[in-house]
């Protein structure tokens, strides 16, 4: 090969590799989310909780934790959660890209896992896990439906750079539908209410992220 050859040459690789170097560092970050595995009702009364309270309000937990399960199965969750702007709700890049898995985590590996729960190896990367749906009814506060998220944000690595968990928590007017009220209203309000809970979980965390950014800043 002649010197202009191996000139040409060396030139083409050169930008070929600052080409890919350039497109490396303006992948779009990833946003993985899942679905929450575990459904839990409690219903206390003037005993305040403990077993006897449990007895007495046994099947009654179970019938509202089976309409929970199936108002806010594993597909729902979903899409309750990309229905919200979650770039702006918690101060993502424009241009993240929102990968979902149907299949929850299991709950008991939930903060024993440091790693990526998936298998992206994306510089920029983040997770949503939804941990827990809990309904509760307590004599004294009332209804509501309470949900535990968990955000953590990786670096290039496995290392988790940042975490944050938190529950949001709302009130419920017609959730469990009783005799003769109407029972889709009802489950279609733990959508609303399920929804309600992360933005006042994203809201908590943004300012977490703040805080953390002013001690950093020190």
């Amino acid at each position: 090969m002649s010197n202009k050859g191996m000139l040409a040459a060396a030139v083409a690789a050169s930008l070929w590799i600052g080409a890919g170097t350039a497109a490396a560092q303006t992948a779009p970050c990833e946003l993985h989310l899942w679905p929450a595995e575990r459904m839990v009702s409690m219903t206390s009364g003037l005993l305040g909780g403990g077993l006897l309270d449990a007895a007495l309000h046994g099947k009654k937990d179970a019938r509202n934790k089976a309409q929970l399960a199936s108002a806010l199965d594993s597909p729902t969750q979903l899409d309750s959660l990309q229905s919200l702007d979650l770039k702006a709700l918690l101060s993502l890049p424009a241009d993240t890209q929102i990968v979902h898995h149907e299949q929850p985590l299991e709950r008991h590996s939930m903060n024993k896992v440091k790693t990526r729960r998936s298998d992206s190896k994306a510089a920029c990367y983040s997770e949503l896990i939804v941990a827990d749906v809990f309904y509760q009814k307590a004599a004294i506060y009332g209804r509501s439906l309470r949900t535990l998220f968990m955000v953590r944000d990786f670096g290039a690595d496995d290392k988790i750079d940042f975490e944050y968990k938190a529950w949001g928590g709302n009130g419920l007017k017609l959730f469990p539908p009783k005799e003769g009220e109407d029972a889709i209203a009802a489950l279609d309000e733990l959508g609303v209410v399920f929804k309600k809970n992360f933005e006042e979980f994203a809201n908590n965390e943004r300012k977490a992220v703040a805080a953390r950014g002013k001690v950093a800043a020190k």
